[in-house]
Formats: C-alpha cells, structure tokens, sequence
C-alpha cells in the first residue's frame, strides 16, 4: 500500500523517551516500520517504552544526556541514523527575579546545550546519514508567547529555534534537514500532582479553540511527517501544534 509517510528502511534516534511526548514518538515511529533508538534517564520507565515498540531492531540505552559521559556513551553505541528528535526537557516555572544563574544553567543546560553539544557530535562521528532529518522538540512558549514564570523555559525554546535555523542552512550540502515542533500544552499528566486545581486546568483549557490539550501520539503524527520522505522539503521551519492557542 502507497504510503509517503512510511519510516520503513529508516533507523530513528529519540531522546526523552521514557515519558512523554518522547516516549509516544518513539512508539508510533516503530508502528510506522522504523527501527528505534531510544534513551532516557530511568531505566524502568525507559524499559517500558522499549517493551511496546512495535516489531523492529530497535535499542535502549540508560544515559544522562546533561554530561559528556553521557553523550559520549549514546554517541558511540548509536548505529548510523536517519532520523534524530530531541526530546528531553525540563520546564521550571519560577518568576524571573527568582531565576538565578543554577536555574539558567539547568534548564539552558538540559534544553539547549544537550540537544546541541549531541548533534554536533553526532554530526563529528559522521552517525548522520546523508538525507536524515533532525527534530527538535521546542514550544509555542520563546517563540510566539509565554507565560508568568516560563521566561527561562521561553529561553531555551526561542535558543532551540534560533539554532534549527542555522543548522538548516549549514546542513542542506548533505540533505539533512533540520526543523522544530512546537506544541501547545500537551497532556502528559504532568500536573497529577495535585499543584494545580482541576478548576484552574479548565479555565486554562478554554483558552484554547479547540477546548481540550493536546495528547503525545498527536505531536508524534506531526514529528513522523518531519521524519518521513514526504517532508523532503521542509527545513529550518517551526511547525506549531497547538490548538489554535496563538490565534488568540
């Protein structure tokens, strides 16, 4: 059957996956006939991604992307591949004068530098084949808003987006493209806590069109089109997903 969304032939880096949006890209990519290489922290949560790819060669490995043991680990155990989305992040929502230089360091550092310093080692170690695509998962936030408390989370995002544009220009000689997406608020539970009121999750929720978030296997359908031939054309480009939020 004709697909032009097919990932079958190809082998696809995710990071993050032991949660998430990660770990749902990582799944529906496998679904889509890709072999999948994923990462993450916890080994148990990342073993239970692992345990639901869809058939496939697929690979795991524990690994703390924020170091250079880390990323030199990932480096040199990754087969060569043909897609890559990054997406490990943390959000730390803390108004701007409590955001001192621990908490730059930490969200620049697990948002911008990570993602960064990897590909350009991935890059150095040739492990990019010629036609691969490169995703990085960014936000609307840094980029077409943001939010009391998000100024050093809407940093690293707007740092993500400003990179993909440079690297799309450098890496297009060699047919790689390299674009972001860039949800609204996805449903991801990270609220179960109890921080915030069900009452203030429904007033947030009506501020968007579509009244409801958005679920993880929805950003991975838009990461597959990224991943896939059918995308061949699209580089340096944030593509937004959420909701019809920043329209109003």
């Amino acid at each position: 059957m004709y697909n032009p969304f097919t990932l079958k032939g190809k082998t696809v880096f995710v990071s993050g996956a032991s949660s998430g949006i990660g770990k749902a890209i990582a799944i529906e990519c496998s679904k889509m006939g890709a072999d999948v290489f994923i990462t993450g922290r916890n080994a148990e949560r990342l073993n239970s991604t692992f345990l639901e790819l869809d058939k496939g060669n697929h690979m795991q490995i524990i690994a703390d992307l924020q170091t250079d043991e880390g990323i030199k680990t990932v480096v040199e155990k990754m087969p060569s591949v043909d897609g890559i989305v990054h997406c490990a992040g943390i959000a730390k929502p803390l108004p701007f004068r409590f955001s001192g230089k621990e908490v730059m360091n930490e969200v620049m550092g697990i948002n911008f530098y990570s993602p960064a310093i990897l590909s350009q080692e991935l890059l150095k170690n040739k492990k990019i084949n010629r036609g691969a695509s490169i995703v990085f998962i960014s936000s609307v936030s840094g980029v077409l808003c943001s939010s009391v408390g998000g100024s050093v989370y809407s940093a690293s995002k707007g740092a993500i987006n400003g990179l993909v544009k440079g690297m799309a220009i450098e890496l297009a000689a060699k047919m790689i493209r390299v674009n972001t997406v860039n949800p609204g608020m996805i449903d991801t539970n990270i609220y179960v806590a109890g921080t915030i009121t069900q009452e203030q999750l429904n007033e947030d929720i009506n501020r968007y069109p579509l009244k409801r978030y958005g679920k993880p296997e929805e950003v991975a359908y838009l990461v597959i089109y990224l991943l896939s031939d059918a995308s061949s054309w699209v580089t340096g480009s944030g593509m937004v997903i959420d909701g019809g939020y920043t329209l109003l």
